[in-house]
């Protein structure tokens, strides 16, 4: 087999696995968080900073950028700037 042929091979497994795995976490983005979970847990949280930016990386290669939770906080959220409309008792 000529030099560098088994390398290409490898390179083109590496690659199709990759694929594999975004098209997984396109499906079921939440896998990020509780992949993230599990690793906090198994370390006590030793290594939380790396991991949420692992995990900001992943979402962000995805195409999911924000948290599931932050998506839907942010859905459920009043804009900042938008003031808070009066209850009927504050009224006058």
């Amino acid at each position: 087999m000529p030099a560098g042929i088994g390398q290409y091979d490898r390179r083109m497994d590496l690659n199709g696995l990759v694929n594999k795995a975004k098209d997984a976490l396109k499906k079921n983005p939440n896998l990020i968080e509780k992949g993230g979970d599990a690793v906090d847990k198994a370390t006590g949280g030793k290594f939380a900073g790396q991991v949420d930016k692992a995990q900001e990386a992943a979402r962000k290669a995805i195409g999911a950028e924000n948290k599931p939770a932050e998506n839907k906080q942010a859905e459920n959220q009043a804009p900042e700037n938008k003031p808070a409309e009066p209850k009927p008792d504050d009224q006058q």
